[in-house]
């Protein structure tokens, strides 16, 4: 399976909740409209004449008007007339100049039989909302749904156009914030990885070990959740499978004293990266903060422009949440870039749009599985169509 449709598959309670809310949205308007008879329908073309002018058509004849002489002609049948399709708007300005989900996108054909509404402000109303409920906040809602309706406010809409246009304008907010780890001169490059209790820092850490000594740089892991045991021997699980040593220190010790002799051993062996673990927190307990910040101020004793990268590490359950803790976690700890994990087991894929929206912070990677190389970079298009449900 290629990644898209392991993404594609990841984010299906996302897009499925997207899908169903907009055939309701669809459907609801048309089925407000007078019903055409069976007899109608089988000989009027399929006429969009919300933009377009109905074409003058000749009266037919009453079943009480005087018969036609022979030698004159009779009107074409109504089965001959050629049905009027509307081409869906395009802003040509605003096209990409390289192929990618937009050229997909505008490629399709349209599906003159589709269901179609015209976009006006109750439905935009309605997709707000719709964006709203998988967690992507109202003020990026409302950006989307805005964005969406420029040149086509009036227009008529299938389901499927929408998705399109929904996607586009989600991968237009989210490019800028697509970026890989940014890899360093400076050696060790000291990476600091905090987040909130079960938010998948520990496999993180290890898949991108992983993914770095593939790469040809020498990694140490730094296992500074000195509280939990648990914590220390899963890491060690995941060094073994990374094939990276993993410092540790006895059960109760000082994490801002272990991520020090870290530091230290990592540059006596000439280490090209050193990762740093740290101890689950929540935004909400002051002394744990302070004691990521005591980290911080420890380890900048040995270099003071350390750490290089602070990822922050999100669990796409936590929906909206997810903004406070970015919050939290810039004040303290200064977070450099974002790693998404557990968007297959969420239907609130959308947060992470809120987050490109309002913070504009490097999303580096999102997470596919709970195997090694499931962690990826993050592509704005992919994510896009797949959280719209569209296909590759």
């Amino acid at each position: 399976m290629s990644l898209f449709g392991k993404l594609k598959n990841r984010l299906l309670k996302t897009s499925s909740k997207l899908d169903e809310g907009l055939e309701a949205i669809v459907k609801d308007a048309t089925q407000e409209t007078a019903p055409v008879s069976p007899q109608d329908e089988a000989v009027l073309p399929v006429v969009d004449t919300s933009d377009e002018a109905t074409p003058d058509l000749a009266e037919p004849q009453s079943d009480a008007a005087e018969p036609v002489a022979d030698q004159t002609p009779e009107p074409a049948p109504l089965e001959t007339v050629t049905p009027i399709t509307i081409a869906p708007v395009v802003d040509d300005a605003a096209q990409p100049s390289k192929p990618g989900l937009l050229g997909r996108m505008l490629g399709r054909k349209v599906n003159p039989t589709a269901a179609r509404r015209v976009l006006d402000d109750e439905m935009l109303e309605e997709l707000e909302e719709l964006l709203i409920t998988t967690d992507m906040g109202v003020d990026t809602s409302m950006r989307v749904t805005a964005a969406m309706a420029e040149g086509r406010f009036g227009k008529k809409l299938s389901a499927q156009e929408i998705k399109d246009l929904m996607a586009r304008e989600i991968a237009r907010i989210m490019e800028p914030v697509a970026k890989p780890l940014p890899i360093y001169q400076k050696t060790p490059q000291v990476v600091l990885v905090v987040g909130v209790n079960g938010s998948g820092k520990t496999t993180t850490i290890g898949k991108l070990a992983s993914q770095f000594r593939a790469a040809g740089k020498s990694v140490v892991i730094a296992a500074g959740d000195t509280f939990r045991a648990a914590a220390v021997e899963q890491l060690q699980v995941w060094g073994e499978r990374a094939g990276v040593p993993v410092l540790t220190a006895p059960e109760g010790s000082d994490p801002a004293s272990l991520a020090f002799d870290a530091m230290t051993e990592a540059q006596n062996i000439g280490a090209d990266l050193l990762m740093i673990d740290t101890a689950g927190r929540l935004q909400n307990r002051a002394d744990l903060m302070e004691e990521l910040s005591k980290i911080v101020r420890v380890i900048q004793k040995k270099d003071p422009s350390a750490p290089h990268n602070t990822l922050l590490v999100l669990d796409a359950t936590t929906g909206q949440n997810a903004l406070n803790q970015v919050e939290v976690f810039q004040k303290l700890a200064d977070v450099t870039g974002l790693v998404m994990t557990k968007l297959d087991g969420t239907a609130k894929g959308g947060v992470l749009v809120s987050l490109a929206d309002k913070f504009g912070l490097p999303i580096h990677a999102i997470g596919m599985g709970e195997q090694i190389d499931d962690l990826v970079p993050f592509d704005p298009e992919d994510f896009a169509a797949a959280l719209m449900g569209l296909e590759e």
